[in-house]
């Protein structure tokens, strides 16, 4: 992998919760995108309050890093009230950027809070150099590209237009629709996709009852057709996106940010993800790449399969991870914080049996393994305890010198991969 003497882009996690967001300030992001209470696309995330926000920034700041406030949703008339209230509560907040979709809220969020940097959303579906041009005469400083677009409409456009902070998606679910612009799930329920309460209509499984379409010019046979042989299928759901081969292509065409979709994903999740990204980015910077580590690493954060989406030219498509179904290794636990002399108190996420051996996640992809005879799980009151389940808090007993505070525990696979 050669770089051309670029620098590296920001990599940019979301949080859907404080836990959350320390935990990708953990495992390596260098910005964190997350939302309040109202008119950001995550309305059944945790999301923050005034008080979690002002203490986000304090620790993103005081580590370095940067923090992006969603105000992505697009309104209604009725909601306009809502948007000044939100921007009032902003106002004294020293924010890296907001990141807005809608032309009235950009404009609003530029002439209330002139001081803090305006992000254009991928909801906005910029995808030509035209449109970039324009939302950058209107003030905006960032702008993520449609995740509808290929590296060479990407290329074109940075070269159009060099002077403007270009960011894309590199990583996470992928939408049915056009950057979310879609109606199944306002059409089944009511909640509406583009305010944030998409529940995701396109996951579903269906069981397909018959249907064929032939299109009036083209008489003779059906055009499309959807059939099944058995149970049922999720025929609406698209691949989600994973773009980690390509990183050093996105370098050396100087893309400012690079995003990890999931504000309504788990630390379990994230701390994997951002890892990666995180790990191979540095590599790159120090000129080396492992993309079969990456790929084994992902694969057991996976759930549903996934590939390049739109980003190769010519409408072709690889698909870069097909998990099968449930995880490999779960997340079991993280630790909280130190109690005492090689003991810690944990919160559980998975069922774990004192018999197990376990991976420590330690940032940089080191994956090193507390076997089952050098831990001792313990109650809160220090009685032993052979396992413990989701939900709980209990102490771990260990004397092992990467432990440290937030990092996870993940159950320990086969012994190749558990000493890589």
């Amino acid at each position: 992998m050669r770089l051309k003497g670029a620098r590296l882009p920001e990599l940019l996690a979301p949080a859907g919760t404080p836990e959350r967001f320390h935990t990708v300030l953990t495992y390596g992001a260098d910005a964190v995108y997350l939302g309040g209470h109202e008119l950001n696309l995550r309305a059944k995330a945790r999301n923050f309050g005034r008080g979690e926000l002002e203490q986000a920034l304090l620790t993103a700041h005081g580590n370095k890093r940067h923090l992006y406030y969603c105000l992505n949703a697009l309104p209604r008339e009725g909601e306009l009230r809502v948007l000044h209230s939100c921007l009032e509560e902003l106002e004294g907040l020293n924010l890296d950027g907001i990141i807005a979709a809608d032309p009235g809220v950009v404009s609003e969020t530029l002439r209330r809070l002139p001081q803090i940097p305006v992000h254009l959303s991928t909801q906005a579906n910029t995808s030509n150099s035209l449109a970039v041009r324009f939302w950058q005469s209107m003030g905006v400083r960032r702008i993520n590209l449609a995740r509808e677009l290929s590296l060479k409409e990407i290329r074109t456009i940075r070269q159009s237009n060099p002077d403007v902070e270009l960011e894309a998606f590199i990583h996470g679910a992928m939408c049915l629709a056009v950057s979310g612009k879609c109606l199944l799930s306002s059409y089944l329920n009511g909640r509406s996709a583009n305010r944030g309460e998409c529940t995701h209509p396109c996951r579903f499984d269906y069981r397909i009852l018959g249907m064929a379409l032939e299109e009036r010019l083209r008489p003779g046979g059906p055009l499309w057709e959807a059939w099944e042989e058995e149970g049922a299928t999720s025929l609406l759901a698209s691949d989600d996106l994973c773009l980690f081969p390509f990183l050093a292509w996105f370098v050396n065409n100087r893309i400012d940010g690079l995003k990890i979709e999931g504000r309504m994903k788990t630390s379990s999740y994230l701390a994997p993800v951002v890892d990666v990204y995180s790990t191979a980015l540095r590599d790159l910077g120090q000129g080396r790449f492992r993309p079969s580590l990456y790929a084994r690493e992902l694969l057991l954060t996976a759930s549903r399969p996934a590939g390049t989406g739109f980003f190769l030219p010519g409408g072709r498509r690889r698909r870069l991870l097909a998990p099968e179904s449930g995880y490999g290794q779960p997340v079991v636990a993280k630790l909280l914080r130190r109690e005492g002399e090689a003991k810690w108190l944990i919160s559980v996420r998975y069922r774990w049996k004192a018999a197990e051996n376990v991976e420590i996640l330690v940032p940089g992809l080191s994956r090193p393994v507390l076997q089952s005879g050098a831990y001792r799980l313990e109650s809160e009151e220090g009685h032993a305890l052979e396992t413990v389940h989701s939900g709980m808090q209990a102490c771990l007993r260990a004397d092992h010198p990467d432990l440290r505070e937030g990092f996870l525990l993940r159950l320990a696979g086969s012994s190749d991969s558990a000493g890589r």
